[in-house]
């Protein structure tokens, strides 16, 4: 006997968690990113399947994926959200509140950005910030965004961006695993005996941020590594080594702090640190001229850049 269709209202919050839950395909992405705890987006998307009555996600022992309900209702749900996330700032805006726009990438919003809004918001209790964390370009000309900050080389940024570092690499594991390590751990040829964390992802930077350029810039080409962990987000492969699981190649300018807090070691000392042509920018839109608070945000991540810098200097 069929059940009756449901009539009762969606709720926003369900209806978030799908949308962040399908453009990351990871429910401990969307956890990340919403603030919430990867049980309680569990339980989200188990309601809102509960309520339309159907399978929203083909979960996997090692992927999610979209069913082809979940499909027909991932554009609905991004229109809906999009509009009411852009209705809500109107009515700040007209309410008096100042909003500044920020979009970045996913691992620089978790590793840097978000640990020190916390100082800002501290300083600024009349601004709010807003943080979208994507991992793709915005179009800063539209005028949604005010301020991006980017992952690229200097070719593919506008002439007025302002480098906030370089990036710099370095093999890093958490100190307990050299307790007992599987292996031993003290020449590049020893990761052989090791799980390597590796950068998963198709974007032009991958190339420099691999294993594979590492290893043969210390003449280890032929070397492979007792298995391979992939893994497509940065924060991820700070996890993988912050918990034991292998060795990843860090991107020093987001995990200097675990490295001075001594949660983070470097197994081969800085001498086998790696740049890379990538750096990580800030670009202002064109009307951040204009607002006060976009110049104090910006102001802030400058100085907060200098700090990095002046820390990277010393670990």
């Amino acid at each position: 006997m069929n059940q009756p269709v449901r009539q009762r209202p969606l709720s926003i919050g369900p209806l978030r968690a799908f949308e962040a839950v399908a453009r990351l395909l990871s429910f401990r992405a969307a956890a990340d990113e919403l603030s919430l705890t990867q049980s309680a987006i569990s339980r989200q998307i188990q309601s809102l399947e509960e309520e339309i009555g159907c399978v929203l996600f083909l979960r996997g022992t090692r992927k999610v994926e979209l069913s082809s309900d979940g499909a027909q209702l991932l554009p609905t749900a991004v229109a809906v959200l999009s509009r009411l996330d852009q209705t809500v700032r109107q009515i700040r805006r007209s309410r008096g509140r100042r909003v500044v726009n920020v979009s970045t990438f996913a691992s620089f919003a978790s590793l840097w950005l978000i640990p020190r809004m916390e100082a800002f918001q501290r300083e600024h209790a009349d601004i709010d910030i807003r943080v979208s964390a994507y991992d793709r370009k915005v179009d800063l000309e539209d005028g949604e965004i005010d301020l991006a900050l980017r992952y690229d080389d200097r070719p593919s940024v506008p002439a007025e961006a302002v480098q906030l570092f370089e990036e710099l690499l370095s093999p890093a594991v958490s100190p307990w695993y050299l307790q007992n390590p599987p292996a031993p751990l003290k020449t590049p040829a020893d990761l052989a005996g090791h799980a390597l964390a590796e950068e998963d992802d198709a974007r032009p930077s991958a190339e420099f941020l691999s294993w594979r350029r590492w290893l043969n810039e210390q003449g280890e080409t032929e070397l492979q590594p007792r298995r391979w962990l992939y893994l497509n987000f940065t924060y991820q492969q700070v996890q993988a080594a912050l918990t034991g699981q292998g060795v990843a190649l860090a991107r020093l300018p987001l995990v200097h702090e675990h490295l001075q807090r001594g949660e983070l070691v470097e197994p081969f000392g800085k001498g086998r640190r790696l740049g890379c042509p990538f750096s990580y920018w800030m670009i202002l839109g064109p009307n951040a001229a204009r607002r006060p608070e976009v110049q104090q945000f910006a102001d802030w991540v400058r100085e907060q850049a200098a700090l990095t810098r002046d820390q990277l200097a010393g670990v």
